[in-house]
């Protein structure tokens, strides 16, 4: 047997031999990146473009070879192709490649989403659209609407019965319609007062009461709305049901139309609704189906994937609202102070019958079984 300390001394100088195979290719290699390094402009900045590169690309060189000669129309070299992610950028310029990852046009608040597009730019028209428009001058159109009603009243007057209160009554509304409809006119009424303090608190509000008012005002009303608004889906298909079976458009509408409902002075036929009366049930129908998607989609904005939709979404609700809240003033101010006889429908469910002459000939007819037109000229 071979002793110890030879055995020892085999194994000592295999393994030093090993450590020595082991480490040369590794000592080669650095002195090549070392040589690299010497030779290589970029190595100082981690393969970075340096400050002559971008000098060389605005003389249109690079590496100090012209490229090709610039483009007529955009007066641009064409770069060389591209060389890694921190090297040039090869047929992309900074803006090119930004208006790509942008996606099209920033002024179309929806439009079709490019596959490379990552950004959403329609943020700044959306900003613009509701502080510059919506805020700004739809707002205002309640209050415009209520001074011409002002106006009208004053000239006009209230639209009597010519023949005054016969005392006698027919029923028109029954308690389930009457209850549908103040139903809803009291959850109106409420998203109405409310919304208009969301989108006008800023501008009205807060300069003459402070922010911290306009502040606890707009987080009550905020609170209210988003309670009332699921409430206001409940009314609007109560309402539809009850009432879309007289609403549909006649041939006597276009009558209605031409002489302005009587406001001008005149006799209009009518049925059981008039034209108004028609056209405010389905603006309220169609604008409150658009509102209460809308409201869906901005109390659980997840259920969109495009932000846009959300943005859109939030346009169509003010725009609508704005218009049923106007044409609501004309509808109230009608069947309050507008026209002796009408209130009696909504609360009472009855109306006299010189009023349903009048006012309603044709649905009167249809009811009682008797000529209206006669009676109100023997009347006369």
């Amino acid at each position: 047997m071979l002793p110890i300390r030879l055995i020892f001394t085999r194994f000592a100088v295999l393994f030093l031999g090993l450590l020595l195979m082991a480490a040369l290719p590794g000592a080669v290699q650095a002195q090549q990146d070392t040589a690299q390094a010497q030779n290589d402009p970029h190595a100082a900045t981690g393969g970075a473009q340096t400050l002559e590169d971008i000098l060389r690309r605005q003389k249109g060189l690079i590496d100090g070879v012209a490229l090709t000669p610039p483009d007529q129309g955009t007066g641009r070299h064409t770069p060389p192709p591209i060389t890694g992610p921190l090297g040039p950028r090869g047929g992309t310029s900074l803006s090119e490649m930004w208006g790509e990852i942008r996606g099209g046009n920033p002024n179309v608040l929806l439009g079709p989403k490019l596959p490379q597009q990552t950004l959403n730019t329609s943020g700044q028209l959306w900003r613009e659209l509701r502080e510059g428009v919506l805020r700004k001058y739809l707002g205002w159109f309640p209050l415009g609407v209520l001074g011409l009603l002002a106006v009208f009243y004053l000239v006009r007057g209230p639209m009597r019965i010519r023949g005054g209160f016969s005392g006698k009554t027919i029923a028109r509304f029954n308690i389930n319609q009457r209850v549908a409809h103040w139903f809803m006119a009291g959850v109106f009424i409420i998203l109405a007062i409310s919304g208009l303090i969301i989108l006008l608190g800023r501008p009205v509000i807060a300069p003459y009461l402070g922010k911290n008012v306009n502040s606890i005002l707009t987080s009550a009303a905020m609170q209210g709305h988003n309670l009332f608004g699921p409430l206001f889906i409940i009314a609007l298909l109560w309402m539809f049901f009850k009432f879309v079976r007289g609403n549909f458009f006649q041939i006597v509408d276009f009558k209605w139309i031409f002489k302005l409902g009587g406001f001008l002075g005149g006799h209009v036929s009518s049925s059981q609704f008039n034209f108004g009366e028609k056209t405010w049930f389905w603006m309220v129908v169609l604008i409150g189906s658009v509102m209460s998607a809308s409201g869906i989609i901005m109390l659980f904005p997840w259920l969109v994937s495009d932000l846009r939709w959300l943005q859109l979404s939030t346009v169509l609700h003010a725009i609508g609202a704005i218009a049923l809240i106007s044409v609501a003033l004309g509808h109230i101010y009608v069947g309050t102070i507008g026209m002796e006889g009408s209130i009696d429908s909504m609360l009472k469910g009855e109306v006299d019958e010189n009023w349903a002459r009048e006012h309603h000939d044709l649905w009167y007819e249809e009811v009682t079984g008797r000529p209206a037109r006669e009676e109100e000229e023997a009347k006369a």
